[in-house]
Parts: C-alpha cells; structure tokens; sequence
C-alpha cells in the first residue's frame, strides 16, 4: 500500500466576485497534491466553501433571496467556485460544503462533545465584531478603531454566547509554536506568540444569537455555531469525522498540512489545535500560512475595487502559464505584487523564450538532420559533462525544496537546467556538425539526444505546475507514459536512443505586451459592463402637465450649418444653426463625447427656442436641443434627435 498524503486549502467563503488572488492558494495546493501524487502517494486533496455566517445572510436578505438559495448560485453556478477551479484546473480529491448535511450534523455532535467535557459554556459576549473577517477582536487588538486583518471598520456586539475555553490551552500552544515546526514559514510564529497569547490567550465565543443562518446547536434553541469551529472541523468532517458519508479519516488524518492565507494563520495555530486537544484528535502535522497577492500595494479585495479576473487572464495567456506565474514569480511565504506587465514578462522571458524555444530548436534540428528519428549511434564529449551533471542532479534539488513547499526555488531549479540547454547548444553548434553528416552524424546525434533527455526531465518535474502543457512537450519530444514518472527524472537516459519527435505548434507563443495589455484592458471593461443591468431608462413622471403649459415650448427644426467643439471643455460643441429665421442661432450643447463635430453638419435637428439665453464657457447657448437619455451597462448615452432632412428649417415640432 502506497503512502498516504492529506492536504487541505482553507474552504472560501463564497465570493460573488472571484478575483486571481483567491486562486493563489489552491493552485499551490494542487501543485504538492500533484507533486505527491507523482511521488507514488495517495493523496487526499480537500477544498471547498465555508458558508454560513452572518455576512452570508446580510448579502441574502440584499439579494432578496435565502441564504442557501444565494451560496448555491456562487458556489455552483456560472463562473462560481467549482467553476473556477476547473478553469484553473484544480485537482482535488473532495469537495466539501459546509452547508452539506453530513458536515452540519457531525458539527453539532463536536460541538456537544466540547461542551460535555468542560470545554464550552455560556456567557455574554461584550466586543468588536468584524462582520466580513467573521472575527471578534478586543479593543486593544485594534488598529486605529478598525479591523487589524482587514482594516474595515468593526460594530459593538453584544449577545448570549457559549465560549470555548481556550485560555485553558494558551501553555500547550504555545510550546506547539515556539518548540516545534507545527507552524510555517517560522516568521508566522513571533507574531502569533507575542500578539495573541502573551497578552493573555482569551477565551474564544464559539456561538451566536443575533442571526440563524448557520449550523444550529442541537441542545440549546436559538444558538448557532460560531463559523471558525464549523470551518475549522471540516478538514476531519470531510473524512468521515462523526458522520457515516465517508470512511477515510482513520487512513488520512492527521493532515499533513495545511495551506491558509497569513490573515487566518491564528484561528489554524491558536484555535484548531486546542479544540482537536478537546474532541481528543491528533493535530494536523503542520499549518503553512502563505502571503498575499497584492495589487497597486494593497490585498486584492472587491471592496477595494482592486480585483484581477482569473477568466479573463487565462482566456489571455492559457491556465498553465497563468499556474505557473502566480509559482514561479512569487516565495509562497511572502507577500507578492501582481502585475499583468509582470505575468506577462515571465511568460516570454521563462516559457516563451527558455522552456518554449529548447523545445522549438531542439525537435527543428532533429527533424532537419535526422528526419524526425535519431540514429542509435553516438558519440560523447566532455562539452556534454555540465549538463549531464545538473540534470542528474536536478530532482535532488527539486524534492529539497518542493518539500520546504519554496515552489519558486523548485522552479528556480528547473530552469538553472533548461537555461544551461540553451546555452549547450550555442556551445555544441549542431548547424556547424550538421555540415559534414558523415564525419560528425554520431556526435549531432548524441547533442539532439541530450538536449531532448533534458528536455524531458524538466517535463516531468514541471507537471505538477503545468500539467497540460507538459502533455504536450512529452508528445513533441518522444516521451511515452513510461518516462514520464517520479523515478525515470533520476535517471539520465530514459529516452529510447532511435526517439522520434514531432514539430508541433509553439508552446508557449511570445507575448506581444501593447497588444495584450490593451486586450485586458478591453474584455476587463467589457466584463464589468456585461455584469452591470444592460439598459436603464429614467421612469415617466408621474406628475401631469397641462396641454397650454407644453404649447408654450417653442420647438422648432434646425439646420446644422457648423459645429465646432469648445476650447478648454470636453463634454460641450458649439452649434451654428438655421432656425428659418434668416438670422444664426448659437446653441452650446454636452455631448461632445458622443459625436464628432464634422458628423453633425447639414443634420436637422430639434431645438427649444424660447429659452433665455445663458452663458457657457463664455459663450452665449440660445436654446437647447432635444436629446434621449438613458443609462447602458452603466454609462450615460446621449443620442440628438435627428429629424427627416426634408423638413424646412423653422417648422414648428409639435
């Protein structure tokens, strides 16, 4: 029996506005989940959304619709969660929702459990409360009066709670942090000690009464479970954790770690391990708290307006290259600033012009010489010694830091090799042996072959991060199922000697950055008007106006004679007209931004004409002309109303 290997990202809250950084952490995950599984694991790979709350039933009651009603549509609807991972291709195991029934009657009997054993009892709860963090934070937790996570602001909470008693476990804790590897990267581990359990380790309110929408504790009416003790249990629920769904917590538990955004890095270090010490669980082995994606310096956050979408980008550039940007360019314990200039940069620079142009010239070169299929003959030289070297030695270095999960350092490692290929062609100049096929044949034979064995031990350690495209370089290059594996990366040679390869389409195309930026640009803009309502017009007045007051609205057709916009304003034109009075009328009007001046000429128009005059940008407007209004995807459009042409200057509109 293989190895087993569970691994968990935190379960989302449901977001009715995914953006690239919610994808960071589970793309990592999938990448060790592959990683292992290529290892010869079993692995276990665990996601899912975490779905009740008090905020959830705000969003509901604003929707108009139920709580679960408003969850189903984000999670499983259009462009929700499980969407999104399969855009980004996401190869988890389970999938677990918190609103799952198994999951919500396995919650009330851990919850019970805890409160048999002493570790839950009632109180009130007097605090600050951090509805979208779902956090209860003391006053001198603050930062200036606001949330220490998310910087929003907090609302006095006041109600009957049950607590749980974590103060009980503030020693045990602290020796798991500051004496053990149970939390990573160790940075994390000051700022949990010294800013939660020094000052004193509080005990914990674990239910609430001020709202439903959430899982009910069974033996007290009125009480809801608090969202981190329902969120945190569902690593084990989804295993079968006190419920019959499924048989697997015995194989898998204790988790071999988790991956969690550094804002719940405390509920995952401080309160899971005390409360798996009250059900009488084994502790997950370790807890990685990785950093942010940050945009223009700031967390990525709908409420900011700062949100990059994931469709949008992989639609662009491919989900593996996506996949392998947001591993490749950012240490996964740090913070990190997006930028499409930067993903873009690393796609020509790592896969365009590295990965993409090793394959490119190698499998040319091998169809140019030798027809698509080496000879078996060879003929080794010392050139060849480096790079046999490192690409021996390349899973070594590969597994050290894959295990530390530095997934930019394991790539770092990859490329050190394909960079070394390239430059191994520059030095072995097979267009120079290629010139006398009978005397160096042997030698051309031997560089091609090396070249392609490189090129297919970077493949294999390269699936875990681009598993699609890796399909296609072993296909390019000749590598069947059978050196595709864990152990074959370890071995120089795997390759028949008489491989054949074929030239197919680039795999990673160069980026031209003008074009595809403005490209974003434009479906970004299209998308956020595609999801605002497509037209809106100003209702009718209900107000009656009689018929005289309307007659005293002199409407009259005019001719453009010239329009002209108005120096130092972007929103006015200024138009000469032919009222049929023999004598020029000047109107000033803001649509500048919806016609060109020269267009206008020679149309006819309607015009009030018994309006007082006014001043505008010093001008004198004599009337105004008659436009429709309405409102699409959120912008204002203006329209003139063009009349037939054959209506005379002067007659009257009515």
């Amino acid at each position: 029996m293989s190895e087993k290997f569970y691994i968990t990202t935190p379960i989302y809250y449901p977001s009715d506005k995914l953006h690239i950084g919610h994808t960071y952490c589970t793309v990592a995950t999938d990448a060790m989940a592959r990683y292992k599984r290529l290892q010869g694991y079993d692995v276990m790979f665990l996601t899912g959304t975490d779905e009740h709350g008090q905020k959830i039933e705000d969003r509901a009651k604003e929707a108009g619709v139920t709580p679960q009603a408003f969850v189903d549509k984000i999670v499983t609807g259009p462009k929700g969660v499980v969407d999104l991972w399969k855009l980004m291709n996401i190869s988890n195991d389970r999938f677990i929702r918190t609103t799952d029934g198994y999951h919500v009657s396995a919650i009330q009997k851990i919850f019970k459990k805890m409160h048999d054993n002493g570790d839950i009892y009632k109180g009130k709860y007097v605090g600050k409360y951090c509805k979208p963090c779902e956090s209860f934070w003391t006053e001198s937790q603050l930062v200036d009066g606001k949330c220490p996570d998310c910087g929003r602001e907090v609302q006095d909470a006041e109600e009957e709670a049950y607590f749980f008693r974590l103060s009980k476990y503030a020693d045990r804790v602290q020796h798991l942090l500051e004496d053990t590897d149970f939390l990573q990267p160790r940075s994390r581990v000051h700022e949990m000690v010294n800013n939660f359990i020094k000052p004193g380790l509080e005990d914990l309110c674990v239910s609430r009464t001020s709202f439903t929408w959430g899982v009910p504790v069974d033996f007290d009416p009125g009480h809801v479970v608090y969202v981190w003790v329902d969120a945190l249990f569902n690593y084990t629920t989804a295993l079968g954790y006190q419920n019959d769904e499924y048989q697997d917590f015995d194989a898998f538990w204790p988790a071999d770690v988790h991956f969690v955004g550094k804002e719940i890095v405390r509920f995952h270090s401080i309160s899971w391990p005390a409360m798996c010490w009250s059900v009488g669980i084994p502790l997950p082995k370790h807890v990685f708290g990785h950093g942010w994606l940050l945009l223009d310096g700031g967390k990525m956050s709908k409420s900011k307006g700062n949100v990059v979408d994931p469709y949008i980008l992989a639609e662009q550039f491919g989900t593996d290259a996506l996949r392998f940007f947001l591993l490749r360019t950012f240490p996964f314990g740090s913070d990190g600033n997006f930028s499409n200039e930067l993903l873009i940069n690393t796609i020509n620079v790592d896969l365009a012009n590295d990965l993409g142009n090793l394959v490119s010239r190698t499998t040319a070169m091998v169809g140019k010489y030798f027809g698509g299929t080496l000879p078996a003959a060879r003929q080794a030289d010392p050139l060849d010694d480096d790079l046999l070297a490192q690409a021996s030695a390349l899973r070594g270095n590969y597994e050290e830091q894959m295990e530390k999960y530095a997934f930019q350092n394991a790539l770092a490692e990859v490329f050190k090799v394909i960079s070394r290929a390239n430059k191994y062609i520059d030095e072995t100049m097979p267009w120079v042996l290629s010139r006398d096929m009978e005397a160096n044949g042997a030698r051309l034979a031997t560089v091609m072959y090396n070249l392609l064995e490189v090129t297919r031990i970077c493949g294999v350690l390269l699936q875990p991060f681009m598993p699609e495209r890796m399909e296609r370089l072993f296909a390019q290059i000749g590598a069947d199922e059978g050196v595709r594996t864990w152990d074959s990366a370890a071995r120089f040679g795997a390759l028949p000697a008489e491989v054949s390869v074929v030239k197919g389409e680039n795999l990673f195309p160069r980026v031209d950055v003008e074009q595809a930026l403005a490209a974003l640009d434009a479906a970004a803009e299209a998308a956020k008007r595609a999801a605002l309502p497509p037209v809106e017009v100003e209702p009718q007045l209900e107000e009656s106006v009689d018929f005289d007051t309307f007659c005293s609205c002199d409407l009259r057709a005019v001719k453009v004679k010239d329009c002209q916009a108005v120096k130092k304003s972007n929103k006015l034109l200024c138009f000469t007209l032919d009222d049929g009075t023999g004598t020029d009328r000047q109107i000033l009007s803001g649509i500048a931004a919806y016609y060109k001046p020269e267009e206008l000429i020679g149309k006819t128009l309607a015009a009030i004409v018994n309006l007082p005059a006014r001043k505008m940008m010093g001008k004198e407007s004599c009337g105004m002309l008659l436009s429709a209004v309405h409102t699409e995807h959120g912008e204002e459009k203006l329209h003139l109303l063009i009349l037939d042409d054959a209506i005379p200057a002067g007659a009257k509109v009515c």
